[in-house]
């Protein structure tokens, strides 16, 4: 079924007719508006004559390539965002394309839920962008979406408006799911840097080469030039390839979990901060970078120093400007308003024509919940009851086990001693089938106590 046709227009470029195709009807089929396009040619005279949200562009084709293209956009369409596809994924095609405006990078194959949520973030990032432009009040809330009806997320919310008009380095803090991620693009996108490059790295995720490489750039070598290197100790007189760092340009680098990077890429990252400047792996010469650095860490930095696992100048480098983001559990005033508003948001994408709403006793034991995966997790559950629901109301009984627990544990804390005793005397008869005497021994008891139990109960 073809989802509710959305207001947003869709170009997607490929000089192969094939995928194009299916690139079209996938597209369509998320209820876009799109048009197809076999050269950057062609899509540049659509963008001519037609108002344009995103383009979606092959990294190869012949006479005007995909990088081509993403430029021009850039250039002449700053209310048009870019994302890029290609069947030749690397780093060096990622960086290529950042480096030439596109903030989302697809390497084929992929699946639609994946060029789905490509598409959406890119939409996102336009509307924050026009959200920008076009309100000039000083209200990150109302633009980003930002709920800060509880005291520490109005305190994060001021914070986050303060480093958003500085140039200093920047740690966010807080347990998985809290929400750094958001707070970092808010700061990036309220920013002079806001049209340059948001640049994520999660430093959790990637092996330790292979992240020293994005970073900061590395020299390709042969056998023959790796012996020269060892000779000489030195690279020079080769081609080095930028690392992200120096291809954001003067975006924004974030790096997620940052206590997860070695020791010898917190030196590197050190120099960065203290120079503005890196050195390429494998290389001698220096290259001087304008990113901003904004890091994250759901660990404690000081405690990893004191074990000598991270760098206390380092930490010291970043803790210019620090923003503790506090967990979902001491936030309960933002809980409902998170809830509701992530609930209406996923029933209005699946096509309700009723948003879906939360009964009284649901929101109870919602509020009740300590949610250890934070926002992260609210995210997750409003999204699978909006599915789960279909526009109706979510229930007690639509919750989670671990969520409906909770009632059943307040119940007994209201209950008397003598109630809890009567209802569980009651249950292991009934396990026994009646059975008096297994009763009894499961209890603990004689007979005749049980019998004089179960002779007060009838009374």
């Amino acid at each position: 079924m073809v989802k509710k046709k959305r207001v947003e227009s869709i170009i997607v470029v490929d000089d192969s007719p094939d995928t194009l195709e299916v690139l079209h009807r996938s597209i369509e089929h998320m209820g876009f508006s799109v048009n197809s396009c076999e050269s950057a040619e062609e899509a540049i005279n659509l963008l001519k004559e037609n108002r344009v949200d995103l383009v979606i562009t092959d990294y190869h084709m012949p006479f005007v390539g995909g990088l081509d293209l993403i430029k021009h956009v850039r250039e002449f369409y700053p209310n048009t965002e870019v994302m890029m596809i290609t069947g030749y994924a690397s780093v060096e095609g990622a960086v290529e394309a950042i480096k030439a405006g596109a903030e989302e990078y697809l390497a084929k194959p992929f699946t639609d839920d994946e060029l789905e949520q490509a598409i959406e973030r890119s939409l996102e990032k336009l509307s924050i962008r026009a959200d920008k432009k076009n309100d000039p009040a000083d209200d990150i809330s109302g633009k980003y979406g930002l709920i800060e009806e509880s005291d520490g997320m109005q305190k994060v919310s001021g914070l986050i408006k303060k480093a958003a008009g500085s140039e200093l380095p920047l740690l966010l803090t807080g347990e998985p799911g809290s929400g750094k991620e958001f707070a970092a693009r808010i700061i990036h996108y309220e920013s002079s840097r806001s049209n340059y490059p948001f640049v994520v790295i999660n430093c959790r995720s990637i092996p330790e080469s292979i992240l020293e490489n994005e970073l900061f750039g590395y020299v390709k070598s042969t056998q023959d030039e790796d012996r020269a290197r060892d000779e000489k100790g030195s690279c020079q007189g080769r081609a080095a390839q930028p690392g992200l760092l120096e291809l954001a340009g003067k975006g924004t680098v974030y790096l997620n979990e940052i206590s997860y990077t070695s020791l010898a890429v917190q030196v590197k990252l050190l120099d960065v901060l203290a120079k503005n400047e890196l050195t390429c792996v494998g290389d001698n010469t220096t290259r001087s970078i304008g990113c901003r650095i904004i890091a994250s860490s759901s660990k404690d930095l000081i405690a990893m120093a004191g074990k000598g696992l991270f760098r206390e100048d380092l930490f010291f480098q970043l803790n210019v400007i620090n923003i503790a983001i506090p967990p979902l559990r001491e936030r309960k005033k933002d809980i409902m308003p998170l809830c509701t508003e992530q609930l209406t948001r996923e029933s209005r994408a699946l096509g309700h024509n009723n948003p879906t709403a939360i009964s009284d006793e649901a929101a109870r034991l919602l509020l009740l919940y300590d949610w250890p995966g934070n926002t992260g997790e609210l995210i997750d559950l409003m999204s699978a009851l909006a599915a789960k629901v279909e526009g109706k109301r979510v229930e007690v009984s639509d919750l989670p086990r671990c969520m409906r627990f909770l009632r059943d544990v307040e119940n007994e804390l209201n209950k008397s001693l003598h109630e809890i005793e009567v209802e569980h005397v009651r249950e292991v008869l009934q396990s026994c089938d009646g059975n008096k005497t297994r009763a009894a021994q499961i209890l603990g008891i004689d007979r005749k106590t049980l019998r004089d139990k179960l002779d007060r109960q009838e009374k």
